[in-house]
């Protein structure tokens, strides 16, 4: 456990909860008794959040794919894609203090019913024809900050829904990349076949699906922040918690040099070197091994349990050069493809691990506002490594470019092997 940092605008934990009927359990946790990952409320939550990632993986394929087939240029499908994610990138830490606030069950069904109107109107602009790119542009605004007000609360349930929190986080982390797989793909067969405004009624219809199951949960009480803070208060105090911890910070700080050097430009490298080569297909093999590997690694995440997670976790990621070397070493697509499956392997074991200890080390009552400072410096800088892809093809090179996403992916590994906090932090004690 990371020692708190002492710090006069740190928080009390409040004994004031939100949300929850007085006959319910006195304390937020799943109903003793129940099985350790597939109780009551994991499978209706389960249900949600599969519903919610199938969208969530078809969209970006559906809209850009729906307006290149409607005479659009590649400038408008970039345009729609930046209006999906900046709201997401630039609101998330607002919608963890948001889900403190009000709970995260609240705020993640608001998001699902959000998202569940502006799917229906994408719908309705897509099959009658858009007639002004405005409308398509501020229906993407609405998903993306839909989005943001979701995300923080869909960690920070899992502690709540299930005893096993690691198991229950590889359970997901196993859903997550079955539907990254096969939302795109269906979406790109219903695009195919003309149906873009379909794929937005299929997407509306799990929303509303995600909100059902929300809102059929049983939770106990939760806790809360004192009442009367203001928004800006609480987003302080979520950062006074977030840095006070080491281990999280750092994991943070080295996975933004990752995400910049290594993990963002790599898609758009590998396209631009593998589809000249061996075609489309190929590249769609090599990615699809990728999701194929995550499975497994979320499946192993369920029943491995190392005393020291983030440790092991670094251990798995160590696999992930493996991809860009095999690319500049010109290897052939089934050894590509086979290394692309221990990659997945990795990220799978490496993302349950992580999520596990955020998730059992941060207190409930800021677990929102930390888990949005995460995915703001985490996730958040991989649009700008995309971004920077390019130019730094043209400046160095493809090879140089792959060959600093080996280094730096080894780099990170290593760095948060060798980072004491990171290392030797323990699993948190097992709830019965």
């Amino acid at each position: 456990m990371t020692d708190r940092l002492a710090d006069e605008t740190a928080v009390e934990a409040s004994p004031q909860h939100q949300d929850r009927p007085a006959e319910e359990p006195p304390a937020a946790g799943p109903f003793p008794g129940e099985p350790a990952i597939w109780s009551r409320n994991f499978r209706y939550y389960f249900t949600a959040r599969s519903a919610g990632l199938l969208s969530w993986a078809m969209l970006p394929v559906a809209v850009s794919a729906g307006l290149l087939a409607g005479g659009y240029g590649l400038d408008t499908a970039g345009y729609a894609m930046a209006f999906l994610v900046a709201p997401f990138a630039g609101l998330v830490l607002f919608g963890g203090v948001l889900a403190d606030r009000f709970t995260a069950r609240r705020m993640m069904i608001v998001a699902d019913l959000a998202n569940l109107t502006a799917h229906l109107l994408l719908a309705l602009l897509f099959l009658n024809g858009i007639d002004h790119l405005w409308q398509l542009y501020g229906l993407l605004v609405v998903a993306g900050v839909a989005n943001a007000m979701f995300q923080p609360g869909a960690s920070s349930t899992v502690p709540l829904v299930s005893r096993d929190v690691q198991g229950a986080n590889g359970v997901l982390r196993t859903s997550e990349a079955i539907t990254g797989l096969g939302g795109p793909a269906l979406a790109g067969v219903l695009v195919g076949f003309g149906s873009t405004g379909w794929v937005m009624v299929i997407s509306a219809v799990a929303y509303g699906t995600s909100a059902f199951c929300l809102f059929t949960l049983r939770l106990g009480r939760i806790p809360a922040p004192p009442a009367g803070e203001s928004l800006w208060r609480n987003l302080v105090v979520g950062w006074y918690e977030f840095r006070s911890r080491s281990w999280l910070w750092g994991v943070i700080l080295i996975w933004m040099f990752y995400a910049i050097l290594s993990w963002g430009p790599q898609l758009s490298v590998a396209a631009g070197v593998i589809v000249p080569r061996h075609g489309a297909s190929a590249f769609g093999l090599v990615n699809a091994a990728l999701g194929a590997g995550t499975v497994a690694g979320g499946l192993l995440a369920i029943r491995y349990k190392p005393r020291r997670p983030l440790a092991a976790g670094a251990v798995a990621m160590m696999a992930y050069p493996l991809y860009p070397l095999g690319i500049v070493l010109d290897w052939p697509v089934w050894l590509l493809a086979a290394a692309q499956v221990a990659v997945g392997i990795g990220i799978g074991v490496w993302g349950v691990m992580w999520a596990t200890s955020v998730q059992t080390q941060v207190p409930g009552e800021v677990l929102n506002r930390v888990h949005a400072y995460e995915v703001a410096g985490s996730v958040g800088m991989y649009p700008i490594g995309s971004a920077l892809a390019g130019p730094a093809v043209h400046a160095f090179g493809t090879d140089k470019v792959l060959l600093v996403g080996v280094a730096v992916a080894f780099l990170t590994a290593t760095a948060l092997l060798l980072t004491r906090p990171i290392r030797t932090l323990g699993r948190a004690p097992e709830r019965t």
